[in-house]
């Protein structure tokens, strides 16, 4: 299957893609790796530009993955992940495959962040750990991923990074920050010994803070994409 642009009336989704796509990298989500999609409808995605997501310019087009099927030709190995979560996942309407450095470093200990604090409740009781430092090339992996991340936002890959997926791709732009944010309180409280189960909040606790009103996440979308050269043109 060749590569294919979404383009035309849809400008406004590629746009949100690139501007996802840099605002990760700006925000130090994402390096040379990394990828972020949203989906178009139940068979297809559109997936960034395959290249080092901070470097995306607006000329750059992603490309149209079916849910099903092939990769097409130039779409890197790990967006099989993307295809597992639409497949599996009707209400998924945004895929973020990040590498968060302090998300990373506590998988490398094989460690995911508790939900500790505000930002921390909305991956309670703690994010799944995809306990495998292997890229996922394969459907099999992919498949593997998706289902050990059931009906949860997040799933953190052992040495490898994360992947987060919401609603709509804002959404899971944000919660990207907000599980690397998780990451940080749980590694700065370990490291000063006080990571006791006893600051771990309880479902009740974290049913109630993981709130959606208040323009949560839009405010966090808005701090993060605010400085991108599209910006103006998507509000």
């Amino acid at each position: 299957m060749q590569t294919t642009a979404f383009t035309g009336m849809n400008d406004a989704r590629q746009r949100i893609v690139r501007i996802a796509a840099r605002s990760l990298a700006r925000a130090n989500l994402v390096h040379a790796y990394g990828h972020c999609s949203l989906r178009l409808d139940e068979r297809s995605f559109l997936v960034c530009a395959a290249k080092p997501m901070g470097l995306i310019t607006p000329r750059d087009q992603g490309t149209v993955v079916p849910v099903h099927g092939e990769l097409p030709q130039g779409v890197l190995g790990e967006v099989r992940i993307h295809q597992q979560i639409y497949s599996s996942r009707p209400e998924i309407g945004g895929v973020v495959r990040s590498m968060p450095r302090h998300v990373m470093t506590l998988s490398a200990a094989g460690i995911t962040p508790a939900a500790r604090h505000g930002m921390g409740s909305y991956f309670s009781p703690k994010v799944s750990l995809w306990d495998d430092v292997q890229l996922v090339r394969s459907d099999a992996q992919a498949r593997g991923v998706a289902h050990s991340m059931a009906g949860s936002p997040a799933i953190v890959m052992r040495g490898n990074g994360a992947v987060v997926a919401a609603e709509d791709l804002q959404t899971a732009v944000a919660l990207t920050w907000y599980l690397e944010d998780a990451a940080r309180i749980e590694l700065q409280l370990r490291s000063a010994g006080l990571a006791s189960d006893a600051g771990i909040l309880t479902d009740e606790q974290a049913l109630q803070r993981a709130t959606r009103s208040g323009r949560i996440f839009e405010r966090m979308w808005e701090y993060l994409g605010a400085d991108d050269p599209e910006w103006s043109d998507a509000v």
